[in-house]
């Protein structure tokens, strides 16, 4: 997913450098990884939202001249993330699958699958997914929808509110933009926490980026290169 947001910078002077940005939230300590996931060390539980498998090779079913070799990049930080914190289950929130037309892309997806074997893995149902059909039964990814509850978290790929959990959500794909003293700015992925919710950078390779709007009960938590920080409140 990409919009047009209005234009907004938060202003930046020197920030602390951390390889992962450590958050407490619904009173448990979550770790706001570089490659944009989100890792539960209590749960054992990796979130992934965004994936997008196969997009551009939707794109170049239509014609347009992207580039090849996304699925590969993103399986292989997949394999780079679960070889460094071995967990038990991982959660994708939303638009595993790009489209129908990904499917030529499942090869490659059913044999990452199988070097995993030992792993849970669980989808929430994006919107892409709506189009492009739950995987393949040989994945063995647990299908369900919005909110799944897993311990205090409400599992969702919408951002929204819920009454008793706190909610984890993908789809808006948010970046946020920082300035320096002149006119230079860039733009980065971020993560994005709020009081009840927080929503995760897309993982996917080509997958573009909305500008969130900065506001007083919102946090940003960027990511550039391989470190995440949490940006100065507004």
């Amino acid at each position: 997913m990409s919009r047009n947001a209005s234009d907004h910078a938060i202003p930046v002077a020197a920030l602390p450098s951390a390889p992962t940005c450590e958050a407490r939230w619904a009173g448990e300590t979550l770790h706001l990884l570089p490659e944009r996931a989100l890792w539960w060390p209590a749960g054992g539980t990796l979130f992934i939202a965004d994936l997008h498998l196969g997009k551009a090779a939707t794109y170049r079913a239509l014609g347009q001249p992207v580039p090849g070799g996304t699925t590969r990049q993103n399986l292989a930080r997949l394999d780079d993330l679960i070889a460094r914190h071995a967990p038990r289950r991982i959660v994708f929130l939303g638009d595993f699958l790009h489209a129908a037309q990904a499917r030529t892309v499942l090869a490659a997806v059913e044999a990452w699958r199988a070097s995993h074997a030992d792993i849970a893995m669980t989808l929430v149902r994006g919107n892409h997914d709506s189009r492009a059909g739950d995987p393949p039964a040989a994945l063995r990814i647990d299908m369900v929808d919005e909110p799944w509850l897993l311990g205090p978290f409400a599992c969702c790929h919408h951002p929204q509110s819920h009454p008793t959990h706190f909610v984890l959500a993908g789809h808006l794909h948010p970046v946020c933009k920082l300035h320096g003293p002149g006119r230079d700015s860039l733009r980065l992925p971020c993560f994005v926490s709020e009081p009840d919710r927080a929503i995760l950078p897309a993982f996917g390779e080509f997958t573009g980026g909305w500008l969130m709007e900065a506001m007083p009960h919102r946090r940003f938590h960027g990511v550039g290169g391989n470190t995440v920080w949490t940006l100065p409140a507004i």
